[in-house]
């Protein structure tokens, strides 16, 4: 049972990537997804999340209007499309697997993307991404 992210690398300013998600041994669906980043020296901060409800997004107001969260269910995988990427966007980027759709519900009230108290069931080893100026 695990969660693996791909597609990261080193990109111009400017340019794009796609960073995906992909579960096995456990059906993705089932979770709210988020992606979430660590720069070095930094903490964690909350990218984006994506419900297994409604199919609602969210993004980090650093984000909003660049990055598009999205699922395909058949495929298990959820994928992060990174446009017009800037040299703060370098970092190693984790997905993770809410079981109960607590970081939706904040995302929601509250525009930012934590994990929920309870802890998400998975994460990630995470893919590194890095933007050259």
């Amino acid at each position: 049972v695990q969660l693996v992210e791909s597609g990261g690398g080193l990109v111009q300013a400017g340019g794009s990537l796609r960073l995906s998600c992909a579960a096995s041994g456990f059906t993705l669906n089932n979770y709210a997804i988020g992606w979430f980043r660590q720069a070095p020296g930094k903490e964690r901060e909350g990218v984006s999340c994506i419900s297994n409800f409604d199919g609602s997004t969210y993004y980090s107001d650093s984000v909003k209007g660049r990055f598009t969260i999205s699922r395909d269910n058949p495929a298990n995988t959820v994928y992060l499309q990174m446009n017009s990427l800037k040299p703060e966007d370098t970092a190693v980027y984790y997905c993770a697997a809410d079981p109960a759709g607590g970081m939706i519900i904040t995302a929601q009230a509250v525009g930012v993307i934590h994990e929920p108290p309870y802890g998400m069931d998975y994460w990630g080893e995470g893919t590194l991404v890095t933007v050259s100026s």
